[in-house]
Order: structure tokens, then sequence, then C-alpha cells
């Protein structure tokens, strides 16, 4: 296996800042950066840093705390974890999280924050525990093509890129 990443917190201060609940602070000690459950495993499961519940046809962002500092060549793809998928619909409202290896240098300091959205349609709430897994990680490297010449960098996430 290749070793190209390291996980890490965002400042105490960007939590805050991207969490919005009043005791993000006390929060903050308690994450987890993400673990792969098996060496068999692919995905890097992502840990609720606090307690999470919709119902159907609910979403919410829900601020990690974590940033990837990956090599160059290298992105982080987010999925909900399958059995929550599976059992309550529960999507990304993106799809797939994709975090680029220049969002860690980003003015938020590449904080992954995961929109998720409870699609049930059998009227199922789902609760998601402080400190259980609810979506994964999985690193691919990528190419470009041959006539690629671009210099610009990234500063910020979602539609930063234009």
């Amino acid at each position: 296996m290749k070793q190209i990443a390291e996980f890490h917190k965002v400042s105490l201060s960007q939590f805050k800042a991207d969490c919005k609940l009043s005791n993000a602070e006390d929060i903050y000690g308690s994450i987890k950066l993400p673990t792969r459950a098996t060496k068999g495993s692919a995905g890097y499961d992502f840990f609720a840093p606090y307690t999470i519940e919709l119902k159907a046809g609910e979403t919410a962002v829900i601020a990690t705390g974590i940033r990837a500092e990956m090599d160059e060549g290298w992105v982080l793809s987010i999925y909900p974890r399958s059995g929550l998928g599976f059992k309550f619909r529960l999507q990304l409202d993106n799809t797939v999280g994709i975090i680029d290896s220049d969002y860690f240098f980003s003015d938020n300091e590449g904080h992954i924050l995961v929109k998720l959205t409870n699609c049930s349609n059998e009227g199922k709430t789902l609760s998601i525990s402080k400190g259980s897994a609810f979506a994964q990680g999985i690193f691919t490297e990528y190419g470009i093509t041959r006539s690629d010449n671009t210099q610009s960098s990234r500063n910020g996430g979602f539609g930063s890129t234009g």
C-alpha cells in the first residue's frame, strides 16, 4: 500500500466557525481522526463529532473537524457508510464529496464538511450517536491530460474554483 496522506484536526477556531453549535469547544476535544476498520478496508471511517438525528427528508451539514493532507495526484472521495445508505437511503447532497489535495491549504484549513440527507421514503428517523462512523473516505490516484498546463490555486471549498 502507498502511504500518501495524513488526517489532521482543524484548529479550534475553524471548528467553532463551521460547527455553529454553542458547545463546539466541548465537542472539539473528542473529535476522532478517521481510521480503517480492518487492514482490508479501502475506506477510512469518519466519526460523528456529535449526535445527529435526521427525520425522513431532513438535511444536516456535519462539521467533521477533519482535514486531509495528501500527496499531489491523489483525491479523497467521501461517501455515506454503506449500511446507512442501505437502511435509511442516507445520501450526500453532492452524491460524492471530492476533496482535492490543494484543499488542505485553503483559508478554511481544508475543513471537511459533509452535507447529508435522510431520503427514507418509509418515514424512518436516522440517529447517529457521537463517535459512530457515518461516512467513509477513499483515497484514489488520478491522472491528467498530456496537454494540461493548469497553474491556478484553490482558496476555499464549494464553488471556489468557478
